[in-house]
């Protein structure tokens, strides 16, 4: 027999946690304020993208396969062939020619009168552009990791909160089944009291050497790309390959805890919790270009007793994804589909009427526009995303150092380590620095 949780329970274990969750009204503009049923464009919610690589381009055909809630107007992206990619895509599915196009974000967002905004850029540019799109009032369709820094990260969410920004991160797990179902079924207490957690991570990109020194495409401001991070020669690596690279990401790690971290948590009622200890070892490539790291295992202890274990799925037995362990079993989920349990009767188990059901969305880009035109709260707002992404940058600080973390989480600041604080924040290239909130 399983145990079932009921909502007090939850309410009741969740506690400490609700204090720092924020829930605020959000700024609708009129134009997003249409009727049911097939909208006219003037109802449509207006939509422009900075950067349009690789996932941006993905995120903007996800928008433009909802035809009668967007009206696509603008792309931003320092690669013109990324820019004239984006338009003709633009274009063909709005049927004219007039998809407008910025080499600069600070054009784009003095221009543009917008609903909302998508932003998919290297992880280095998300405390300054995240940060200056949501103090244009405007809502917001942003990836994960939230940021490269634990200082840039504080400053976006804060912006957000002050602005009561409408927040969608690009953590869309949530809105598939088998996720929603294994962390309902943990947040239920079908395996039990959870005490111990496993996230499967990928390993990293163990490096392609140093190639030479190239003149760079005419395509590609390098400057404007590079922005706050140091200034270097272009070696030929740019899109894509900017995830093994530490002064622009934290490579896989940094990246699939935003995935992986944020169900567990969604799982647990941890969405607001971060860990109060970290400690654990990395391995980074030998030489080379890339110096993000190809492995990682750190354990984090959590005020409610629970620990989370980290890893590269090759060390962990049941691999990628997430597992919960508790006293009557234990669910793991992954992508592909994947939901098991130790007892397979517990993936039959009916959630009752009088449980937690949490959040459910069917499509991850309709519950954005869906919650710009109504302003409710997306399924994956901003600060459950930061929570996710500080694991995985508290992680990373832990193997720099070689030391065991301690966090406060209400003052949100390293415990008593000078050389593990430095490490919060990183120096911008001038003349970028980090927008006030």
């Amino acid at each position: 027999m399983t145990k079932k949780t009921t909502r007090r329970d939850f309410l009741r274990r969740s506690a400490a946690v609700s204090a720092g969750a924020f829930v605020f009204p959000h700024i609708v503009r009129p134009s997003a304020l249409g009727l049911g049923g097939v909208l006219p464009p003037s109802d449509r919610v207006v939509i422009g993208s900075i950067g349009v690589g690789s996932q941006g381009m993905s995120n903007m055909r996800d928008f433009l396969e909802l035809k009668n809630a967007v009206q696509f107007v603008a792309v931003c992206d320092v690669d013109t062939d990324h820019l004239t990619r984006a338009k003709e895509t633009v274009d063909k599915a709005n049927g004219n020619r007039d998809c407008r196009t910025y080499d600069d974000f600070r054009e784009f967002l003095e221009k543009e009168q917008l609903d909302a905004v998508a932003l998919a850029l290297p992880d280095h540019w998300h405390g300054i552009v995240y940060t200056e799109v949501i103090n244009k009032k405007v809502a917001v369709y942003g990836e994960k990791p939230i940021s490269r820094t634990i200082e840039d990260g504080k400053t976006i969410v804060a912006a957000a909160k002050k602005n009561n920004t409408l927040w969608q991160t690009g953590s869309w797990q949530r809105s598939q089944p088998n996720f929603h179902r294994g962390a309902e079924l943990v947040i239920n207490g079908r395996a039990g009291k959870i005490t111990y957690i496993e996230v499967g991570l990928p390993d990293g990109n163990r490096g392609i050497g140093t190639p030479p020194i190239q003149e760079v495409p005419a395509n590609l401001n390098w400057d404007m790309w590079l922005g706050p991070a140091p200034k270097v020669p272009y070696r030929g690596v740019v899109h894509w390959d900017w995830r093994w690279i530490l002064d622009y990401s934290g490579g896989q790690l940094t990246d699939w805890t935003g995935h992986h971290v944020d169900i567990a948590n969604w799982g647990m009622g941890m969405e607001y919790m971060t860990p109060v200890e970290i400690a654990g070892s990395g391995v980074y490539p030998a030489e080379g270009l890339y110096d993000a790291p190809v492995e990682y295992d750190f354990r984090c202890k959590y005020e409610n007793g629970v620990t989370m274990r980290v890893a590269n799925s090759s060390r962990l037995e049941l691999g990628m994804g997430t597992t919960w362990y508790g006293d009557l079993g234990w669910i793991h989920t992954d992508r592909n589909g994947v939901l098991t349990a130790s007892d397979p009767k517990i993936l039959d188990e009916v959630i009752e009427e009088n449980e937690i059901h949490l959040y459910k969305s069917d499509n991850h880009w309709q519950n954005f526009v869906d919650c710009v035109r109504s302003g409710k709260q997306p399924i994956a707002p901003i600060e459950p995303a930061f929570t996710a992404c500080m694991v995985g940058l508290l992680g990373e600080i832990a193997m720099t150092t070689g030391q065991t973390i301690k966090w406060d989480p209400e003052k949100q600041e390293i415990i008593d380590n000078t050389r593990a604080s430095r490490l919060v924040g990183r120096p911008y290239r001038k003349p970028w620095t980090l927008p006030t909130v």
